[in-house]
């Protein structure tokens, strides 16, 4: 059975193939129906691959792929206890978009295209869960950055939907380079690309705080922050929206921005033996978790609050990488993408009914009309709030514990999650007032006309609205009489990382109890705030925007750092791409090419001027020739 682990991320490349080759002779259903069972049997083969896979990993090498000297690579697929969990999520989350999205781009004129391109998406995120070493996952890496490219660019006739496609190619060029020269420094130093060699190796070759692990680790993270949308390379993934939502779903919950996540934990035992790499890892992700959550709080488009949420959502669990809580942060981005997937999709439901109205001012009222969105996106919204017994709280719950209990956390990083934490439970209700509650802020006209959605979308509303709330039993934490089994399952991939890492004291169950919940309790203030000024008609917004109108407008247009790139990095390489070619490519070497063939030109003229065609001219020409040379031997043997 598992030597069929290759089989995973076969299916989809099936469909992607036949969708993208025959997509025209095939009907809407044949395409919709190829698309979504392809997943699905990925998604049964992975849960088998699971169930049979026992204590330990299997590795499993299908062909050679590049055999050069010293350094060989094959398309091997690795099975271990973080991959099972990682293409069973993938898989699965996916085929309840593709499902969905039968019914959301039913119209679309691209229909199988658009199949093709989402099968090919899925293609490369298995493959990047289930790579043995460095150069397989890069493929996996580079082709899900290409697919996010071709479907948030899916409606290209619109400038601003090609225009973030292109952002999100070209932002993530910079952190994928970073991933290069760290895979780069890994082959040099390890001659090896293979997980297990390299792991393997790295605790004998390096003690910790060694200069060149630290290097190597920071190049990883970089690519991260690109493909996660930390900070500095955030910017790609709210303009991603322009995408059609069950894009948008897929790329926030079970592809492309988990990818920074898995790789991370996947390297676990090398930064273990980097505490400076971990420090900025922790850093930059809480510091994202908190200044994404600000940006969320004033948004009104319904898909960038959620955008900006899945920004700050990642920070948490970059958090707990920094912390070495692995385990922690692959549990959060597990539950993570039940609720958010079905955030977006609960949001595509309300674009859907409301024909592509995202403005949250101009909805209100909707869940009289949309029941079934309504009951699953209110699961969604409590889930990732932290309610208690929600997939988010169980999650959310073990990183705020994790970032204040490790050795290498602190009260500073906690004190930064529950700040987060807060801000999360107001905009997402802020978020669900708007749309769901109040009076309808749509015309009439357009009121006639809303209903709720067909049961292709309905369906995996209900599906994911039932995961985000058990979901995350399964890691329900040992202080409220769980067994943490997800952290129990995770074990063994982490254990050499944790045996490189600082113990740290036994805190009391008292305390973990006490910080519970303040978490809590500050989500609850979150709620409150947001069901009185949003819910009881209060004036506090617009005052508040009335009384700090620069501050308002500084978070509106998200603290001006696109602005800032643009100022600081756009203009001056586009400005001195446009000097160079106007003056060195035109001037220089334009001119140096052109101005030798014209001085040959004008040459080849100046001796064409004596063949006029005359005789008498030739006859005398020759005639002062000859007697040029015969004076001129008589000079020389005189």
């Amino acid at each position: 059975m598992l030597n069929t682990i290759w089989l995973i991320p076969v299916f989809p490349l099936i469909g992607f193939m036949i969708n993208g080759l025959f997509g025209r002779r095939l009907t809407r259903y044949g395409s919709g129906v190829l698309g979504c069972l392809t997943v699905f049997a990925s998604f049964i083969l992975s849960l088998l691959a699971m169930l049979f896979l026992g204590e330990g990993p299997h590795r499993f090498t299908l062909a050679e792929w590049i055999v050069a000297g010293r350094f060989t690579v094959s398309f091997g697929f690795l099975l271990d206890h973080l991959s099972a969990v990682m293409a069973v999520t993938v898989s699965g989350v996916a085929f309840l978009i593709h499902v969905y999205s039968t019914g959301y781009m039913a119209q679309d004129e691209r229909f199988s295209r658009y199949f093709a391109y989402l099968n090919l998406f899925v293609f490369f995120m298995l493959v990047l869960v289930l790579a043995d070493n460095f150069l397989l996952l890069y493929m996996g890496w580079e082709g899900v950055g290409l697919c996010s490219y071709l479907l948030i660019g899916f409606w290209f006739q619109k400038d601003s939907a090609a225009n973030a496609g292109k952002k999100a190619f070209i932002v993530n060029r910079i952190g994928d380079f970073g991933f290069a020269l760290g895979i780069m420094l890994i082959f040099w130093k390890f001659g090896s690309v293979y997980f297990p060699e390299v792991f393997a190796a790295a605790p004998e070759m390096f003690v910790p705080g060694d200069t060149l692990v630290t290097a190597i680790c920071l190049l990883l993270f970089l690519g991260a922050t690109g493909k996660s949308a930390q900070i500095p390379l955030y910017v790609w993934l709210p303009d991603a929206m322009e995408g059609p939502t069950p894009v948008s779903a897929l790329i926030h919950a079970a592809t492309m921005v988990t990818a920074g996540v898995y790789m991370v934990a996947r390297c676990s035992v090398l930064f273990a033996l980097s505490p400076t790499a971990l420090l900025v890892v922790a850093i930059i992700g809480a510091a994202t978790a908190l200044f994404a959550a600000t940006m969320a709080t004033v948004q009104n488009d319904i898909k960038r609050v959620l955008a900006y949420s899945t920004i700050s959502q990642l920070g948490y669990m970059f958090l707990a990488c920094g912390v070495a809580a692995f385990s922690a942060a692959i549990f959060h981005l597990m539950t993570h993408a039940f609720f958010k997937a079905l955030l977006f999709l609960g949001a595509g439901s309300v674009i859907h009914a409301l024909h592509h109205e995202q403005d949250l001012r101009h909805m209100g009222g909707l869940r009289k009309y949309l029941p079934a969105t309504f009951l699953t996106f209110g699961v969604a919204t409590l889930a990732i709030s932290g309610f208690p017994g929600l997939a988010g709280f169980v999650s959310k719950d073990e990183i705020l514990w994790s970032s204040f209990a490790s050795p290498l956390g602190g009260v500073a990083f906690w004190v930064v999650g529950v700040l987060t934490a807060g801000l999360t439970a107001f905009y997402m209700f802020r978020l669900f007032f708007l749309a769901f509650y109040g009076k309808s802020r749509f015309s009439e006209e357009t009121a006639t006309k809303v209903h709720e959605s067909p049961m292709s979308m309905t369906g995996p509303l209900v599906i994911l609205g039932i995961l985000s709330f058990v979901g995350g039993w399964i890691g329900w934490p040992k202080v409220l009489g769980g067994g943490n089994s997800f952290e129990h399952y995770l074990a063994p991939v982490f254990a050499a990382a944790e045996e490189l890492l600082p113990h740290g004291v036994n805190h009391a169950h008292s305390t973990e109890f006490l910080l519970m919940g303040l978490s809590v309790g500050i989500a609850l203030l979150g709620f409150i705030w947001a069901y009185r000024w949003y819910l009881r008609g209060s004036t506090a917004p617009e005052n508040l925007k009335n009384k700090f109108p620069a501050v308002y407008r500084l978070v509106q247009n998200k603290y001006y750092i696109d602005e800032f790139y643009h100022l600081v990095i756009v203009r001056p390489i586009v400005g001195g791409s446009r000097w160079l070619w106007k003056y060195f490519d035109e001037l220089v070497i334009d001119g140096s090419v052109n101005g030798l063939a014209a001085f040959v030109r004008q040459l080849g003229q100046a001796g064409a001027q004596p063949q006029n065609g005359y005789f008498r001219g030739y006859a005398a020409t020759f005639a002062l020739g000859s007697v040029a040379v015969l004076a001129w031997l008589i000079y020389v043997l005189s």
